[in-house]
């Protein structure tokens, strides 16, 4: 298509530019949207005013036809209708051919949540004794004890954390901050990463990271999963464990405590409430579980 790469290419640049959206999500973006446009070239497409809403729902049929899930086809959509409108408010297309496109409804799965001894048995499962295992649990203390999303973990550094003071500094999606308090685990297993084993891993040389590899250098994501991962295995967690269900586990053990759903939304940095109100449903079904496992007459 006529120039369609250059458009594609303003777009990505205001997404990071102007509306500051996250690396991860402006990779999400490029991949949908690289996709969109060599279905539109390989069909033999030469420019947007071609483009009706047939076409979309065509091309939304093939992602059907190759198994995507509901939920990646909405997030295509969400890219190609955004796409679209960024293309006709620069005057690139004169029309919007997703204006009557509907979103499928998605099923609505309830996220795996922890159960406390589980959390505790994870917490319990580094060898303390060792740099990388004090560091081991600060990383799950702080993780579980702030619901902060694991790309928020290993972007922390040093001056994000006042322990004195009781909080965490977060950084999130669209590099929004927000402020995070610190319960008395996660305060003192991070001031005992801090004060003895960070300084090994660093040996002499310096660094803005919080949380560090055995090299000296900024965790990756790669490597906060492996250390969940290894970890989940020693406490004797059978199920897959990620970063995310550490999250979930976190804002239900709050609502399941009598939290406020708005408090729990800040701590998150869900910027609208629906999206937290999952908990709350979560919560329902749990206690549905000990209904039946417990009542004589359930």
């Amino acid at each position: 298509m006529k120039d369609a790469r250059f458009a594609l290419e303003d777009y990505l640049h205001f997404l990071r530019v102007e509306r500051q959206l996250a690396k991860n999500t402006l990779v999400s973006y490029q991949r949908d949207l690289l996709d969109y446009i060599l279905h539109l070239e390989g069909q033999g497409y030469e420019s947007f005013e071609q483009i009706d809403r047939a076409v979309i729902l065509l091309y939304l049929q093939k992602l059907k036809d190759l198994g995507k899930s509901t939920r990646t086809i909405s997030r295509h959509i969400s890219s190609i209708r955004s796409f679209h409108q960024f293309l006709v408010r620069e005057k690139v297309s004169t029309h919007d051919p997703t204006v009557h496109l509907e979103m499928p409804k998605l099923e609505q799965k309830l996220p795996r949540v922890l159960s406390i001894s589980e959390i505790d048995a994870l917490i319990n499962s580094p060898d303390s004794s060792k740099p990388l295992g004090k560091r081991d649990v600060a990383l799950l203390e702080l993780m579980y004890g702030t619901g902060m999303r694991v790309s928020e973990l290993i972007g922390l550094n040093m001056e994000d954390l006042h322990l004195s003071m009781g909080f965490v500094r977060i950084f999130g999606k669209g590099s929004k901050e927000r402020i995070v308090p610190l319960g008395a685990g996660a305060i003192r297993a991070c001031q005992i990463y801090v004060e003895t084993a960070r300084p090994e891993l660093l040996k002499g040389k310096k660094a803005d990271a919080l949380f560090l590899n055995m090299r000296g250098t900024r965790l990756t994501r790669q490597g906060c999963w492996k250390i969940l991962k290894g970890h989940a295995a020693e406490a004797g967690i059978q199920a897959e464990l990620t970063p995310h269900i550490l999250r979930h586990s976190f804002a239900t053990h709050l609502i399941e405590n009598g939290a406020d759903l708005r408090a729990v939304q800040e701590m998150l940095g869900h910027s609208d409430i629906s999206t937290t109100q999952i908990y709350t449903h979560v919560s329902r079904a749990r206690l549905k579980d000990v209904y039946v496992k417990y009542h004589p007459r359930a």
